[in-house]
Protein backbone atom coordinates (compact mmCIF):
# COMPACT_ATOMS: atom_id res chain seq x y z
CA UNK A 1 0.00 0.00 0.00
CA UNK A 2 3.34 2.82 0.77
CA UNK A 3 4.37 2.36 -2.96
CA UNK A 4 0.64 2.34 -4.37
CA UNK A 5 0.20 5.50 -2.33
CA UNK A 6 3.38 6.92 -2.75
CA UNK A 7 2.23 6.59 -6.86
CA UNK A 8 -0.29 8.35 -6.39
CA UNK A 9 0.78 11.38 -4.63
CA UNK A 10 3.76 12.06 -6.40
CA UNK A 11 2.94 10.89 -10.08
CA UNK A 12 -0.86 10.60 -10.79
CA UNK A 13 -1.86 13.97 -8.81
CA UNK A 14 -1.74 16.95 -10.40
CA UNK A 15 -2.18 21.03 -9.40
CA UNK A 16 -1.37 22.10 -5.73
CA UNK A 17 -3.83 22.52 -2.91
CA UNK A 18 -3.18 25.82 -2.02
CA UNK A 19 -2.47 29.14 -4.16
CA UNK A 20 0.48 29.41 -6.12
CA UNK A 21 2.31 32.55 -7.48
CA UNK A 22 2.76 31.25 -10.71
CA UNK A 23 -0.34 31.85 -12.87
CA UNK A 24 -1.17 28.69 -13.13
CA UNK A 25 1.83 26.96 -14.47
CA UNK A 26 1.55 23.92 -11.38
CA UNK A 27 -1.97 22.91 -12.48
CA UNK A 28 -0.59 21.01 -15.15
CA UNK A 29 2.48 19.59 -12.79
CA UNK A 30 2.68 16.54 -10.80
CA UNK A 31 3.93 16.86 -7.16
CA UNK A 32 6.88 15.11 -8.65
CA UNK A 33 7.31 17.81 -11.10
CA UNK A 34 7.22 20.48 -8.73
CA UNK A 35 9.45 19.19 -6.33
CA UNK A 36 11.80 21.56 -5.67
CA UNK A 37 11.18 23.55 -8.80
CA UNK A 38 12.43 20.97 -10.90
CA UNK A 39 15.72 20.98 -10.15
CA UNK A 40 16.81 17.53 -10.21
CA UNK A 41 18.91 14.83 -7.59
CA UNK A 42 18.25 17.24 -4.72
CA UNK A 43 18.46 15.51 -1.13
CA UNK A 44 14.26 15.59 -0.71
CA UNK A 45 14.46 13.55 -4.16
CA UNK A 46 16.88 11.40 -3.23
CA UNK A 47 14.87 10.75 -0.36
CA UNK A 48 11.68 9.97 -2.14
CA UNK A 49 13.68 7.97 -5.00
CA UNK A 50 15.27 5.68 -2.04
CA UNK A 51 12.40 5.09 0.37
CA UNK A 52 10.16 2.77 -2.10
CA UNK A 53 13.66 0.86 -2.90
CA UNK A 54 13.88 0.26 1.15
CA UNK A 55 10.26 -1.06 1.14
CA UNK A 56 10.86 -3.21 -2.09
CA UNK A 57 13.76 -5.28 -0.09
CA UNK A 58 11.54 -5.33 3.34
CA UNK A 59 8.67 -6.64 1.58
CA UNK A 60 10.67 -9.28 -0.85
CA UNK A 61 12.44 -10.16 2.50
CA UNK A 62 9.31 -10.76 5.02
CA UNK A 63 7.47 -12.80 2.04
CA UNK A 64 10.55 -14.65 1.69
CA UNK A 65 11.13 -14.14 -1.74
CA UNK A 66 7.83 -15.60 -3.12
CA UNK A 67 7.59 -15.63 -6.85
CA UNK A 68 4.27 -14.44 -6.59
CA UNK A 69 4.72 -11.12 -4.58
CA UNK A 70 8.29 -10.87 -6.14
CA UNK A 71 6.70 -10.28 -9.03
CA UNK A 72 3.76 -7.81 -7.99
CA UNK A 73 6.65 -6.19 -5.33
CA UNK A 74 9.07 -5.44 -8.51
CA UNK A 75 5.92 -4.32 -11.12
CA UNK A 76 5.11 -1.95 -8.34
CA UNK A 77 8.73 -0.79 -8.29
CA UNK A 78 9.23 -0.36 -11.80
CA UNK A 79 6.14 2.03 -11.55
CA UNK A 80 6.86 4.12 -9.44
CA UNK A 81 10.80 4.24 -10.35
CA UNK A 82 10.46 4.82 -13.67
CA UNK A 83 8.21 7.93 -13.30
CA UNK A 84 11.42 9.53 -11.21
CA UNK A 85 13.77 9.20 -13.80
CA UNK A 86 15.15 12.53 -15.22
CA UNK A 87 14.13 11.94 -18.59
CA UNK A 88 10.72 11.60 -17.99
CA UNK A 89 10.26 15.06 -16.76
CA UNK A 90 7.39 16.57 -17.64
CA UNK A 91 6.57 13.60 -20.25
CA UNK A 92 3.26 11.83 -20.57
CA UNK A 93 3.63 8.25 -21.46
CA UNK A 94 0.59 6.98 -23.98
CA UNK A 95 -0.97 10.61 -23.29
CA UNK A 96 -1.75 9.56 -19.46
CA UNK A 97 -2.41 11.90 -17.10
CA UNK A 98 -2.05 15.12 -20.10
CA UNK A 99 -5.11 17.40 -18.80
Amino acid sequence: MGIAGMYVFLHAVKGTPFETPDQGKARLLTHWEQLDYGVQFTSSRKFFTISPIILYFLASFYTKYDPTHFILNTASLLSVLIPKMPQLHGVRIFGINKY
